[in-house]
């Protein structure tokens, strides 16, 4: 095995970002030196304090981590690492251009979306939204703006109208860990150039929030449905019964099911089994939670809530 080549500082900070460095960690022609993440936060309803998923990773692998409530606040540590490289994947926070100057070649950034198509946080939402047939990685080199640095490489996973938000996840942070590597190689060894993006054709998705969840039955069921899988596992879709208690749609049917007057968000039964009815059709519901109580089968639902078939969600 030979001896590494390449000095790298990696910044991440969630479970998306540690297939990407346990790249880095395993590959002979890398060093990571340090890894920085963001502050221990408290998590649950417990509010237990809890390590980034990131920190997690570096520290069952003997590296030095650093958990700055600002990047700036690290600056001379990190210059004093003299990095080849830093490498950032959903670090959650803008990097400031003196950070971005450290290294002896360049800041480089994986993101997940094509850019410059959905930069900002939500991306992976974002493709699922918008019904796209594809997504992917950019790997690209970082400046002051957001997402906004020259492309260096890009790889693309179709994508066939069933994926949820976890299934996407999953299945861009694999590929991340399966390019990377490579990427880096090829922009050290001179072999990509870096592309300068269109930003007349960028878009931008900010953070999701819990209230993003809330189905607005005035929309289409196409959209609903795929609002329930880029929602799912977090922040979740829910609608709101008369009396104010929460109903999460956990999954539903791709079929949208013809409507014969009932009112956008009636909950019913067809021969299908229990639909939400939308502005254009309605959906199938194969899996619900009702506030304080357990994820259930559409079934195993109704056979403790008929009184359900009938109400109007809102």
């Amino acid at each position: 095995m030979s001896n590494p080549r390449y000095s790298v500082i990696f910044m991440g900070t969630p479970e998306f970002a540690v297939p990407a460095l346990e790249a880095l960690i395993l590959d002979a022609d890398f060093d990571v030196t340090a890894v920085v993440t963001q502050e221990d936060k408290p998590v649950g309803r417990a509010q237990i304090m809890s390590a980034p998923a990131v920190k997690v990773c570096a520290l069952a692998n003997e590296l030095p981590v650093l958990q700055p409530k600002k990047v700036r606040e690290i600056y001379k540590q990190l210059a004093e690492l003299k990095p080849d490289l830093i490498v950032v994947v959903a670090y959650g926070q803008i990097i400031p251009q003196n950070v971005l100057d450290i290294p002896t070649f360049d800041c480089i950034n994986v993101h997940a979306s094509l850019l410059p198509k959905y930069r900002g946080a939500a991306c992976l939402q974002a493709a699922i939204l918008n019904g796209d047939t594809e997504t992917g990685v950019t790997i690209m080199k970082m400046e002051a703006g957001l997402d906004t640095g020259p492309i260096l490489e890009q790889f693309i996973i179709p994508l066939i109208g069933r994926e949820t938000l976890g299934d996407l996840h999953d299945a861009v942070a694999a590929l991340a860990h399966q390019v990377l590597p490579g990427a880096l190689k090829e922009y050290l060894a001179g072999n990509l150039t870096a592309k300068t993006q269109d930003d007349a054709q960028a878009s931008y998705y900010r953070t999701v929030k819990k209230e993003n969840g809330h189905l607005d039955f005035a929309k289409s069921a196409q959209e609903l449905e795929r609002q329930i899988r880029a929602y799912t596992p977090w922040p979740s879709s829910f609608a709101l019964t008369e009396d104010e208690k929460m109903l999460k749609i956990i999954a539903v049917s791709p079929e949208i099911i013809p409507i014969a007057g009932q009112a956008p968000g009636e909950l019913f039964l067809s021969d299908k089994g229990l639909c939400l009815a939308t502005a254009n059709g309605a959906l199938q519901i194969e899996r619900l939670q009702l506030a304080g109580g357990k994820a259930l089968a559409a079934k195993e639902f109704l056979s403790g809530h008929q009184d359900f078939v009938g109400k109007v969600l809102k």
